[in-house]
């Protein structure tokens, strides 16, 4: 049987899913055609219901439940792994967050920190710039909706593109996800909040970024059995990482193989092997708070496949 399978060209995907796409398992009579693409073109072909199985950001998925059940393998959660909103302007991320007056949380370090909310100074200062995103079904772009809702004028943008264009003064501020978190620094952007320093401390939860995703026009059976498939291709990631090297530089945008390195450390951890209950925990509080706050519909309760 073939079942359309979508992902990003990010490491952490291409990581995951090298050896199910390249038969280094038993996929048990599965094979898969593969379809690549950014995180917003993924979300986009979600909701045209055009992929049997897909990553898909949490953002989106909140809009999909009753389409999509989440698999419990190839997730992407964990602490620290945030997106970040950076500029070019040094004096004014000093600016943004000396004068917060949002939301305070504590950072990595322990210590605390106000970022900039609905102060009329600061309202100005976000009305009168433009903020690039990847995509705005992402769950980055979902975050800064909670942490910056003074944001006005936001773009979505291919997420490789962000760092150029906030360089070039495109942009007030940019949305960094993926291999670019850490690369700003040494082209000459500075952050201004991790939005995920910002989610862990008013959850205590780790932060859902991405998950895959099956149809559920497909058989339940087929569904398990894509979730085994998947389970396997993560294990064998983990236990041979040097098999899927070549696939995974292949396709990164950035070639430095210690960023690559870096990013899959970064994304790829226990929660991909398996949600598990803290996971599940983690995922079903990024809805209910989406749906409370009316950012995402109402849905199912039970998201996850059986």
């Amino acid at each position: 049987m073939q079942i359309s399978l979508g992902f990003s060209p990010c490491p952490n995907d291409t990581f995951i899913f090298d050896a199910l796409v390249h038969q280094r398992i038993d996929t048990e009579g599965l094979s898969f055609d593969v379809r690549l693409g950014d995180v917003e073109e993924l979300n986009r072909l979600a909701f045209a219901g055009a992929l049997d199985v897909t990553k898909l950001s949490y953002h989106a998925f909140g809009y999909l439940t009753e389409q999509y059940a989440l698999l419990n393998a190839g997730s992407a959660l964990g602490r620290g792994v945030g997106p970040l909103l950076v500029t070019a302007d040094e004096a004014l991320a000093e600016k943004l967050v000396a004068q917060g007056d949002g939301p305070e949380f504590r950072t990595s370090s322990g210590s605390s920190l106000q970022i900039a909310g609905d102060g009329a100074q600061v309202q100005r200062m976000w009305a009168s710039g433009k903020v690039a995103i990847p995509g705005k079904y992402t769950t980055a772009n979902y975050l800064l909706g909670l942490a910056f809702p003074a944001i006005e004028h936001k773009e979505a943008i291919l997420f490789s593109d962000i760092e150029r264009e906030v360089l070039a003064g495109n942009f007030t501020a940019g949305l960094l996800i993926h291999e670019n978190r850490f690369t700003y620094r040494d082209r000459g952007l500075h952050k201004i909040a991790d939005l995920g320093e910002f989610w862990e401390s008013t959850t205590g939860l780790p932060i859902p970024l991405g998950g895959i995703v099956v149809n559920k026009k497909l058989d339940p059976a087929v569904q398990k059995t894509v979730d085994r498939v998947l389970a396997r291709s993560v294990a064998y990631a983990f236990e041979h990482p040097e098999a899927s090297a070549a696939y995974v530089a292949a396709h990164a945008q950035e070639m430095d193989p210690e960023v690559r390195r870096k990013h899959i450390n970064l994304y790829v951890n226990d929660f991909s092997r398996d949600l598990g209950p803290e996971g599940r925990r983690a995922v079903t509080a990024f809805l209910q708070q989406g749906r409370e706050r009316g950012v995402i519909p109402a849905g199912p309760e039970d998201i996850f496949v059986a």
